[in-house]
């Protein structure tokens, strides 16, 4: 039989029965539709949470910090052994002091970091206003800091261009060498311009560059650095070298991996239940077959006696149920689409009017679009290979006498 004339008589029931075929596409569709809007949802969820995180130098970077016991600490000479570890490429120390900063006559508490500019870049800290530290350092950064957002909030400043090139003074707490216990007070008689307000949520800092601040407060002890390693098969080695020197070590890849890892758990069990609605609709679309192969037995007959082998009746059947099972799934992703974007565009319009940030909740890759299609016309075939078999095995006589 010619391809031509089985993709005439594979779409005949587009004419001879439209309501029934476009009921039954409809139902695939559903299932379908029910698939893709629950697993966009998760890839949603995934894309909300893991978009937020800088990748590239912040993947290569391992986080030091000092321990709980006191047993060793970032100092200068344990920076200068964590730089000497084989495939590390750079190792960016972060000092950290309790100050008070004042700003057009108000004064607060926050913690004053001196850092390398490397460091904002390895730590995936960006600026949601302003410019930040560049890593070419030049005269002009010692005069400059960057704040964090909820600097804003503790001098009541809404907008973040509003602070940008303003002036702050500098106070820093420094314990006592000999007493913990006792501290003074260090007045920065300086006048510093902000640079910039990095993204950094739920903390009270101001930062700038570690040399500047050294020339008024000698950093003894760094609080945190972050190493860069050279690429992502070393970081498990260096990572190991660096735990079993003392020092707690936390690396973002691992955190990325582990949160993929949920997400796919996640994608699977939402999958899994929009799968039951997609089992329901191919029952239906099975049941659909099975009464086209009974109402067309005697054609099958005749087509059998004027010279159509088994193999071509068979092959008439699953294309036609090949087609009704793509159709069904391209209807599916129709609607799941049009759903994820109407809830998407409503859930930012409510956003916006709370003030909130807008969010895609629903994402649909294209890769999984394209999946989708290719899996609804694999579920047609399956669902059609057994009417198939059943139409192809009919006896051509029997079936012409067939009423």
């Amino acid at each position: 039989m010619r391809a031509v004339d089985v993709a005439q008589l594979s779409t005949r029931m587009f004419k001879t029965n439209p309501l029934r075929t476009w009921l039954t596409i409809l139902g695939m569709g559903v299932g379908t539709g029910a698939v893709v809007i629950l697993v966009g949802l998760g890839f949603g969820l995934q894309k909300i949470i893991l978009e937020e995180i800088v990748f590239g130098e912040q993947l290569l970077s391992l986080d030091v910090s000092n321990p709980a016991s006191g047993a060793v600490e970032l100092n200068l000479r344990t920076v200068s052994d964590l730089s000497n570890i084989e495939n590390v490429l750079n190792v960016a120390p972060r000092a950290s002091f309790p100050a008070l900063i004042t700003y057009e006559g108000l004064t607060g508490n926050v913690f004053l970091q001196g850092i390398d500019p490397e460091y904002l870049s390895y730590a995936g800290i960006g600026v949601v206003a302003g410019t930040s530290f560049e890593v070419d350092v030049d005269e002009n950064n010692s005069d400059e800091v960057l704040i964090s957002q909820s600097v804003l909030k503790l001098f009541g400043v809404e907008q973040a261009e509003e602070i940008i090139g303003k002036e702050v003074t500098f106070r820093v707490l420094v314990a006592e060498e000999n007493d913990a216990t006792k501290v003074r007070e260090i007045s920065i008689q300086k006048r510093y311009r902000i640079k910039g307000v990095s993204n950094e949520e739920g903390s009270l800092t101001a930062t700038m560059m570690l040399n500047e601040l050294s020339n008024y407060v000698e950093a003894r002890v760094f609080d945190r650095a972050q190493v860069r390693v050279a690429s992502n098969e070393f970081l498990d080695p260096v990572e190991a070298e660096i735990v079993e020197s003392g020092f707690r070590v936390t690396a973002l890849s691992k955190t990325v991996e582990q949160a993929t890892k949920i997400f796919q758990g996640l994608q699977f069990v939402l999958a899994a239940f929009g799968g039951i609605a997609l089992v329901v609709s191919a029952i239906g679309m099975f049941n659909t077959m099975t009464v086209t192969l009974l109402q067309r037995t005697k054609e099958i007959g005749i087509m059998r006696t004027i010279g159509a082998s088994p193999f071509d009746i068979k092959l008439l059947f699953v294309t036609e149920s090949i087609v009704v099972g793509f159709l069904g799934g391209v209807v599916g992703i129709t609607i799941g689409i049009f759903v994820g974007v109407t809830m998407n565009f409503g859930l930012n319009q409510l956003a916006q009017n709370f003030g909130g940030d807008a969010v895609t909740l629903f994402h649909f890759p294209l890769w999984f679009i394209t999946f989708i299609a290719i899996f609804s016309a694999v579920v047609g075939y399956l669902t059609g290979i057994f009417p198939a078999r059943r139409a192809a095995s009919l006896n051509p006589l029997d079936a012409i006498r067939y009423e």
